[in-house]
C-alpha cells in the first residue's frame, strides 16, 4: 500500500514542522537567558548547543536536497573519522574515570550509523545499498573495537531498527514507539536519582553507571527541588553540587541531560528540552521522505537521547551538530524528486524508492 504526496502538501508539511522548530529552539534560547538573568548563570553553553542543532539542521536540509545519497554517506564517514582522529572530541582536561567521554563517542558513532542507513534507503542501486548497510555494520564494529559498549549496542539497535522499518505499515506507530522509549529511559533515570529503584536491579544499575554518577544525579535532583520554577541557573551545577566540587578534574556536569536541565533551568527548561526532541520526531513524521528513512533517523536520534540521559553527550558540539544534521538530511526533499511519482512513500515494504 502506498500513498502519493503532492508537492503542495509536502510544502505545507515542511512549513509547519519548520515553524515549530523555530518556535521551540527560540523558546529554549530565551528561557536559558531568563534563567541566567535571575540567578547569574552562564547560558553560553546552552546557546551554543541550540545554534549547533540549528546549523546542523540547515546544512542537512541543503545537503539532503542536493545529494540525498552522497550527503548522508559523507556525514557517516565524517563522524567515524572525527571519532578516530579526535578521540576526546573536545579540548580541555580529559576525564578518563569514572565518567569520561564515552557518551560523546557513542553518540557520534550512533548518528553515523543512522546516516549510513538513511543513505542506504535513499539509494536505488542494490549494490550501493548493500555497501552502505555494510558501512553501518562496520561502524558498529568500530564502536566495539574502540571499547564503547554503549556505542556498539546503540549502533546495532539502529541498524536493526532500520531493517525493521522497511516492513512498517504505519509511520506514526513507529514514531510513537520511539517517543515512548525515550520517555521510559528518562523516567528510569529520574527514578534512580530519586532512589525509587531498589533491590537487585538498583545494585546492577549502580554497578553499570558507577556510584559517583548516581550521586551526581541525586545532587541535580536536589537542586531541581530547591527552585523548580527557574532552576539554579545555566552552568551553575558544578559550583553548587557537593559531589562535583569534591571531585578532582570534575567537568561540573551531572552527566544526564534531563537532570541537568531540571537542576539549572527548572520545570520549564525540562518541558522545552522534551519539546525539542518531540519537534524532531514531529518533523520526521511529517516528512515526505520514505518511511524507512524517517524511522531510521528517528531511531538514531532516540538512541542519542538515551545516551544523553545517562551521560554528557550533549555537552559536545559535535553531537549537537550531528543530531541536527541527521534530522535535516531525513526531512530534506531531494530536488531530483520533482514529480509526484518520485514522492511516493513506501509504507508496506519500503525496500526501494518508487521509480
Amino acid at each position: 500500500m502506498a500513498s502519493a504526496v503532492s508537492p503542495s502538501e509536502d510544502g505545507d508539511r515542511r512549513n509547519v514542522s519548520d515553524a515549530a522548530g523555530v518556535v521551540v529552539l527560540g523558546a529554549c534560547a530565551t528561557w536559558s537567558l531568563v534563567s541566567a538573568a535571575v540567578h547569574g548563570g552562564r547560558p553560553e553553553g546552552v546557546l551554543l548547543a541550540i545554534l549547533a542543532v540549528a546549523a546542523g539542521y540547515a546544512a542537512g536540509r541543503i545537503g539532503g536536497a542536493l545529494l540525498p545519497v552522497a550527503a548522508p554517506c559523507a556525514g557517516a564517514l565524517a563522524g567515524v573519522s572525527l571519532t578516530l582522529t579526535v578521540p576526546h572530541l573536545a579540548p580541555g582536561p580529559q576525564i578518563d574515570t569514572p565518567l569520561g567521554h564515552a557518551g560523546a563517542t557513542a553518540a557520534v558513532l550512533t548518528l553515523s550509523a543512522g546516516a549510513a542507513c538513511c543513505a542506504a534507503w535513499a539509494a536505488s542501486a542494490t549494490v550501493l545499498r548493500l555497501a552502505l548497510r555494510a558501512l553501518a555494520a562496520g561502524i558498529a564494529v568500530t564502536a566495539a573495537v574502540l571499547g564503547s559498549t554503549s556505542g556498539f549496542v546503540a549502533c546495532t539497535a539502529v541498524v536493526l531498527c532500520s531493517l525493521a522499518a522497511g516492513h512498517m505499515h504505519r509511520r506514526g506507530v513507529g514514531i510513537a514507539g520511539l517517543a515512548v522509549a525515550a520517555t521510559a529511559v528518562s523516567g528510569l533515570i529520574w527514578a534512580v536519582a530519586g532512589s525509587a529503584v531498589r533491590g537487585g536491579f538498583a545494585s546492577w544499575l549502580e554497578g553499570q553507571l558507577t556510584a559517583h554518577r548516581i550521586q551526581l544525579w541525586r545532587d541535580a535532583l536536589h537542586l531541581a527541588h530547591e527552585d523548580p520554577g527557574l532552576g539554579v541557573g545555566p552552568g551553575r551545577f558544578g559550583e553548587l553540587s557537593t559531589t562535583a566540587t569534591e571531585t578532582l578534574l570534575s567537568d561540573g556536569k551531572p552527566h544526564s541531560a534531563p537532570l541537568q536541565v531540571a537542576a539549572e533551568q527548572g520545570v520549564v527548561g525540562m518541558i522545552l528540552l522534551a519539546a525539542a526532541f518531540c519537534w524532531m520526531l514531529f518533523a520526521l513524521w511529517r516528512t515526505a521522505r520514505p518511511t524507512p528513512v524517517a524511522l531510521t533517523a528517528g531511531a538514531a536520534l532516540t538512541a542519542v537521547a538515551a545516551i544523553a540521559a545517562v551521560g554528557n553527550a550533549l555537552s559536545f558540539t559535535s553531537v549537537s551538530v550531528g543530531a541536527g544534521l541527521l534530522a535535516g538530511l531525513a526531512t530534506a526533499r531531494p530536488l531530483a524528486d520533482g514529480s509526484a511519482g518520485r514522492e511516493i512513500e513506501v509504507r508496506a515494504r519500503g525496500d526501494r524508492l518508487a521509480p
